[in-house]
């Protein structure tokens, strides 16, 4: 782990995620006139979420500007300015769209510095909400994360908090090679406990909901411990990492919480360093379990930990199935099958 890079003593605000997003990229447009945003309803409308409310007044129709409804296109425009100079911030609506551009993204972004020997570039930063929780169904819920790691040339990056949120995307923003940044839509407003029966909280008074108002970044491919312990090391990013906090709490387990963060580049030695100390590995995602993220988190576990491993290494995740609406509370990775998984390896 390396320490956030800060500018300068700042200013600090209570910020949630969607206005920490903003911040972030309000920050990086008043300092690089190269960076531009662009997406369905991104400009006068401010995106579905408010995610970019007030860029296009502030900067412009030439740096903030409405797409037509063609993700393949969004992302292919991305590509080609990005290449000529330009540091482009494409937003998808849903992640669950996304799949019309993977052709974009894992042909032409992902390979662009490869094919032309490092003479061009794809320095963008494709922002997209992902994640169920709001009874979003099959088509507004997909966590898609797994299959962009499995892709050589694009980094993978999930912020759990505010100040994440915006730390992150400027690393991102700045970073020359192309970035997927998803964020976990659950906890735009407030943390998310896992009870989906009791009031929903916001982010106010919450330690990192306070924000720095201008520029700092945090570097990709480090991982945060959110919670220190010495008995389990529970892996997880995105809404997990407070549903597992919160069942942790509840059970009164010694839990060693890593918020991962950045997927691709992934902070192994923060891994390593906490499984060799527990002895004992639990991994949490929202995504489905086959060929999901877990499994490459528990090969490298595996192959690093093995003789420092307790008991075998666990996961929570999604179902093999497309997300259901009605069964939606069924299918996300709660505390319920949460709190089974830590007694089966705390047992063993």
């Amino acid at each position: 782990m390396t320490d956030d890079v800060i500018e300068a003593v700042a200013e600090t605000t209570q910020m949630n995620m969607i206005q920490a997003i903003n911040s972030a990229m309000d920050v990086m447009m008043a300092r690089d006139p190269d960076v531009v945003v662009m997406g369905e309803d991104v400009g006068f409308f401010g995106g579905v979420f408010r995610a970019t409310a007030g860029l296009q007044q502030k900067y412009g129709k030439n740096r903030v500007f409405d797409t037509p409804i063609t993700e393949c296109g969004i992302i292919g425009v991305a590509v080609g300015i990005g290449a000529y100079g330009l540091r482009p911030v494409p937003e998808i609506q849903f992640a669950d769209y996304i799949y019309p551009a993977l052709d974009q993204l894992v042909s032409e972004a992902a390979r662009l510095r490869y094919r032309s020997a490092g003479e061009f570039i794809a320095p963008m930063t494709v922002r997209s909400p992902f994640g169920g929780g709001i009874f979003g169904g099959q088509t507004h819920s997909q966590s898609p994360e797994g299959i962009f790691t499995h892709c050589s040339g694009i980094k993978t990056v999930i912020p759990s908090t505010p100040y994440d949120a915006k730390g992150l995307l400027i690393a991102a923003i700045e970073d020359n090679d192309p970035t997927l940044f998803f964020e976990p839509k659950r906890i735009y407003n407030g943390p998310f406990d896992g009870h989906y029966d009791t009031p929903a909280t916001s982010w106010a008074g919450h330690a990192d909901a306070q924000v720095p108002t201008g520029y700092y970044r945090i570097p990709l491919g480090t991982a945060r411990i959110a919670r220190a312990g010495e008995a389990l090391t529970i892996l997880c990013y995105g809404t997990m990492v407070h549903v597992v906090e919160n069942t942790v709490a509840e059970m009164g387990i010694d839990a060693e919480i890593v918020d991962l963060r950045s997927l691709v580049p992934l902070d192994i030695d923060t891994i390593e360093a906490s499984v060799k100390k527990t002895g004992r590995c639990l991994i949490v995602h929202e995504a489905t379990r086959t060929s999901g993220f877990g499994a490459e988190l528990l090969a490298q576990v595996q192959e690093r930990c093995f003789y420092h491993l307790e008991a075998p290494i666990e996961r929570v995740t999604g179902f093999d199935t497309p997300y259901p609406h009605s069964l939606e509370w069924a299918y996300f990775p709660g505390p319920v099958r949460i709190r089974e998984a830590i007694t089966k390896i705390m047992k063993d």
